[in-house]
């Protein structure tokens, strides 16, 4: 294959773009925390965890996306760090509800402006008529994805 549409079918392939667009988007993040260890998955987590206190960590992998044993492990990490805290909850003595901690809160009032700042800039890429657009469209990949995922996992596991 020529390199030349080698180089065209990733930029047609929405697997590999998505992908660099995240990677970007993590950088950014990363440096406009100045070296901070917050990583995007914690912010979304604390973020969550803050509009939604007391939700089981069930809840939470489907408010975040986050698959369950990679947000089993980014929790324990939170927990360790103390932004976190989680108790047995009273529906399911087996689930954990989890909700944040003083120092939680305090990290995402201090982290919040700086990932409004990096989607601003993400987003300013974009004309600004494209950028809701932009939104609307990634949501629909996101929903389509997530429903496309259960059809698969159903006939897989039935």
């Amino acid at each position: 294959m020529a390199r030349e549409s080698a180089n065209n079918r990733l930029e047609r392939s929405p697997l590999h773009l998505l992908h660099r667009a995240g990677q970007c988007a993590s950088e950014m993040f990363q440096i406009e925390l100045g070296g901070d260890d917050l990583t995007p998955r914690q912010y979304a987590i604390l973020l969550t965890v803050a509009q939604n206190e007391g939700l089981s960590q069930t809840q939470l992998v489907e408010l975040t996306g986050i698959d369950r044993s990679t947000l089993a492990d980014v929790v324990r990490r939170m927990l360790k760090k103390g932004l976190l805290q989680r108790r047995r909850t009273r529906e399911d003595a087996r689930a954990y509800s989890v909700k944040l901690t003083d120092e939680g809160t305090r990290v995402l009032k201090s982290h919040d402006p700086l990932a409004r700042r990096v989607d601003e800039r993400i987003l300013s890429s974009l004309p600004g008529p494209q950028r809701d657009r932009f939104l609307q469209d990634l949501n629909a990949i996101v929903q389509a994805l997530a429903r496309l995922k259960e059809r698969d996992a159903a006939k897989h596991s039935g």
